[in-house]
């Protein structure tokens, strides 16, 4: 039987917790063999969390006999990684075993230094500062998950969730991980790949560029350039790329690019609009611009996208398209 063993530290992430619990627990379909065995093994007897505490079942030392290890987030990644489980981690990797994190849980890979030389994500909250912190990792913040053959990384809770049906599917199939995914009431082809849905903070300066930004969202049928833009906040061209970069961390292209895909992304999901439709809807010049576009920005196409997120509410009416600027 395939040994999961998950991570129980002081400050775990409940969900992020709960979740393999939940995947690799008792089988999808009932009456089926189980697959796996489920070991919770705290660094403590009892483990504290925000909201309750865990009876650990296992040891630490019972690490050694799993064969997945699954590292949970934790709710502080200041807090200081006990040597106790940066030493059961090291050792696990050692004989080969399979070592996976939820969220903030590559943090505590990292401490043990498991993420060196590798690609990781976290979640985007997160991401900036585990790079700084361990510049050694090539920290990506765009996707849901990264497989690293022995090492996996995840982001917030819902790809942690992803993360454990993708293992499924390794070791069992397709099927064993349809069914574990039909169980969690969860689409399974939300890909490794496909960007994390980052929300941007809106911009905190007395010079506040959401007015603009506003315009843009009611115009991404039109041609817009990024001289318009500066046209339209009043100031010259090399400030306004100045001063948007500061305040928004972007360029003006690429928030008008990404603008662009996140409207797709709502079209995709409630209509059944064609992709060359929605491309001109959402101001691309041709649909194999945006299919290039999409896939760069979600990891994904967009009739693959629409296979996943689809609402399947039916089309009411269909959406007309504004007249492009001249």
């Amino acid at each position: 039987m395939h040994v999961v063993a998950v991570l129980a530290m002081h400050g775990v992430v409940a969900l992020d917790f709960a979740i393999p619990c939940g995947v690799f627990g008792p089988p999808a379909v009932a009456g089926a063999k189980p697959y796996y065995k489920v070991i919770v093994c705290g660094e403590a007897k009892t483990v504290r969390s925000s909201h309750f505490n865990i009876i650990a079942p296992y040891e630490l030392a019972r690490i050694a006999k799993a064969h997945t290890v699954i590292v949970p987030g934790v709710e502080d990644v200041d807090a200081p990684v006990s040597p106790r489980v940066i030493s059961v981690l090291r050792a696990a990797a050692r004989r080969g075993a399979r070592i996976a994190s939820i969220c903030s849980g590559a943090f505590v890979l990292a401490a043990a230094g498991l993420l060196d030389g590798r690609r990781a994500t976290t979640h985007w909250l997160g991401a900036a500062d585990l790079a700084n912190r361990y510049p050694g990792i090539a920290v990506d913040p765009n996707v849901l998950f990264i497989d690293e053959g022995k090492v996996l990384t995840s982001a917030g809770a819902a790809a942690g969730l992803d993360l454990c049906l993708h293992l499924v599917r390794q070791d069992r199939g397709a099927a064993a991980a349809a069914d574990a995914a039909r169980l969690a009431v969860m689409p399974l082809e939300r890909r490794g790949g496909q960007a994390q849905f980052i929300k941007h903070a809106p911009p905190q300066s007395s010079a506040s560029l959401a007015p603009l930004l506003g315009w843009i969202d009611e115009n991404l049928h039109r041609s817009i350039a990024v001289d318009d833009m500066a046209r339209r906040a009043a100031t010259s061209l090399r400030t306004f790329n100045r001063r948007f970069r500061q305040q928004l961390g972007t360029t003006p292209l690429q928030w008008l690019l990404t603008a662009r895909v996140r409207r797709s992304q709502s079209l995709l999901e409630t209509t059944q609009e064609s992709v060359e439709r929605i491309a001109m809807l959402v101001g691309f010049e041709s649909a194999a611009t945006f299919r290039d576009r999409f896939r760069r920005a979600a990891g994904l196409s967009p009739s693959e996208y629409r296979r996943s997120f689809f609402s399947g509410a039916p089309r009411v009416n269909r959406i007309r398209a504004p007249q492009r600027a001249s």
